[in-house]
């Protein structure tokens, strides 16, 4: 069975790199050119979510795990190489999760708090708060470099890369994990989770305000643009938050159980690896859900992914005819 889960997950990875790093790429390119109907602040957002899933893609799937399974050991596998991708698969991480949390927010203050909309909801604070965000969480994990030792020395090259035992028991290092733990993905699980409440909660009491406003509560169906505007970011910011914290589920409920009954991963049996690896598997699988989450919720990201894959169609099609 174990062997059997094995092989499943290395396809599994493969197919989140041919998948992953295209849709992407795509919403990438689509959302620069503004052409969707979202304002800058929010696209910007959405940008760097795009980037910050791609390097996770990048970092974590290709440079780490699919290495791992598809190529020999190569100079990916040096020791200095392996301490800077694992700095770099880390940092793209906490910035997934963490621009997660920065749109979300985004979104509460545009829709809750009318009078700081106009100075918070623009683009250049949201460039300044991703780039502010981005520089502490790169600095925050650079101890992490440290953390790792060679696992063998071979002709005086160290390779691999293993975690020092000194890491395990000084009060520091322990310290500092329950902290790495704690900040990605604990406070932006509750913070995610109070923010969409409370922005879910601001848009049905103004709902029924403006309907009995609108005279919508005596049977008059007149269509109202704000409240449209604010139901349709509502659910690109639920869909979004909650796709996060689904795919996220598992790696803490695992995390959960080994701080209760102090399960160490060597003495693992195979349910338990198999629950711990799905959760990572789900994690990797959360980098490629956005571009289709836009797709479903963005009437105008559909057309522009439409024309995207039509384009190359209608170019060869025009060389023809030339």
């Amino acid at each position: 069975m174990l062997q059997t889960f094995n092989n499943l997950k290395e396809i599994y990875y493969l197919i989140v790199v041919i998948i992953g790093v295209p849709v992407n790429l795509l919403a990438i390119v689509i959302l620069i050119r503004r052409k969707c109907g979202l304002s800058t602040c929010t696209t910007r957002y959405l940008v760097a979510m795009a980037t910050a899933d791609l390097l996770v893609i990048i970092t974590e799937v290709i440079l780490w795990r699919v290495s791992y399974y598809y190529f020999p050991p190569s100079f990916l596998d040096i020791t200095y190489v392996c301490r800077v991708n694992t700095f770099l698969r880390r940092a793209a991480t906490d910035c997934s999760v963490w621009f997660t949390v920065t749109f979300s927010f985004d979104r509460f203050v545009a829709i809750c708090c009318l009078r700081l909309n106009r100075k918070y909801c623009t683009g250049k604070t949201a460039a300044m708060v991703l780039a502010t965000t981005g520089t502490l969480l790169c600095l925050k994990n650079i101890p992490l470099y440290f953390t790792q030792e060679p696992a063998e020395v071979i002709n005086n090259v160290p390779w691999g890369c293993s975690t020092k035992a000194s890491c395990l028991t000084d009060p520091v290092w322990v310290g500092f994990d329950w902290f790495d733990t704690v900040f990605t993905p604990f406070v932006p699980f509750a913070l995610i989770l109070l923010l969409n409440a409370l922005t879910v909660r601001h848009i049905l009491v103004a709902s029924r305000v403006r309907k009995r406003l609108r005279g919508q509560s005596k049977g008059d169906n007149q269509s109202d643009p704000e409240m449209e505007s604010r139901r349709k970011s509502m659910v690109l910011l639920i869909t979004i938050s909650g796709s996060f914290i689904f795919l996220w589920l598992v790696y803490v409920i695992n995390f959960f159980h080994n701080r209760i009954t102090g399960s160490n991963i060597l003495e693992y049996h195979d349910g338990l690896y198999i629950f711990r690896q799905v959760g990572y598997m789900l994690l990797n699988l959360n980098c490629c859900t956005n571009t289709f989450i836009y797709g479903v919720t963005q009437s105008m990201f559909r057309e522009q992914v439409k024309k995207a894959l039509k384009y190359p169609v209608t170019s060869v099609s025009r060389l023809m005819n030339k």
